[in-house]
């Protein structure tokens, strides 16, 4: 079956260029939907199982959103895809705070500057199978640096326009592995395969290969894993894993 991707962009251009980006990317069958607008997104998402993915229909993978269109801004489409079983990256011109974290807080899990080179963003897009965020250079960049002044005071959030909530991207004391509320039980016998694989050092695409399943579903099992296990990184999980005898 085709890994379902939808690119939303309004510049014809633009558009045809993030298509054969998606195409040089991945060795999956790909199958892309184009659309310029808001109105034309919603209604293939709609077709794709709506804004929360309905089970029992095949949804899209991979949703590339740009943020100015002609109907509205990506973020709204962000904000209401909180719940869709998606890949989510914006692809954009704007490097700038008031377009990176709004986006980053509604949900985006990658971020892609438009001007970049063909070949950087084809490098960047397959860290999605690695289970890396997408993040073009100059935004790994801003980052970095957005944080590093952040941990020197409040004002380094608050200056940039960006305000935390609750479980993105605080910079409070992290809870103890072994203190954390552990639902491992909930673990589906496939999460727990994938759980095994992951402790042991193997990468997304190797999981897939293993377990001969698509390397997106991979990559849901495990954002599913570190929902039920409180975690955020490979490192954690596998720590976590090791230390209550899960694997």
């Amino acid at each position: 079956m085709a890994v379902k991707v939808l690119i939303l962009e309004d510049n014809p251009v633009a558009r045809s260029f993030l298509c054969r980006v998606v195409r040089e990317s991945f060795s999956d069958t790909i199958s892309l939907t184009e659309t310029g607008d808001l109105e034309g997104a919603r209604k293939q998402i709609a077709i794709a199982g709506g804004a929360s993915g309905m089970h029992g229909v095949d949804p899209f993978k991979l949703i590339m959103v740009d943020l100015e269109l002609p109907d509205g801004n990506g973020l709204e489409l962000l904000a209401e895809l909180t719940h869709y079983p998606a890949t989510k990256i914006v692809t954009t011109l704007y490097s700038d705070d008031e377009h990176l974290f709004p986006a980053l807080q509604r949900g985006a899990d990658g971020y892609l500057l438009k001007e970049d080179r063909f070949e950087v963003l084809v490098e960047e897009l397959q860290k999605i199978v690695r289970g890396q965020p997408p993040l073009s250079p100059a935004i790994a960049r801003r980052l970095l640096t957005h944080f590093r002044h952040g941990n020197e005071g409040d004002a380094g959030a608050s200056g940039a326009g960006f305000t935390t909530t609750p479980g993105a991207f605080t910079t409070s004391k992290p809870i103890p592995l072994l203190d954390r509320p552990l639902d491992h039980q909930r673990l589906t016998p496939r999460e727990s395969e994938v759980l095994t694989y992951l402790s042991k050092g193997f990468t997304i695409k190797e999981i897939a290969n293993l377990t001969g399943i698509k390397w997106f579903t991979v990559n849901d099992h495990i954002k599913s894993i570190y929902k039920k296990l409180n975690v955020s990184s490979r490192a954690e999980a596998a720590v976590l894993a090791s230390k209550q005898g899960l694997v």
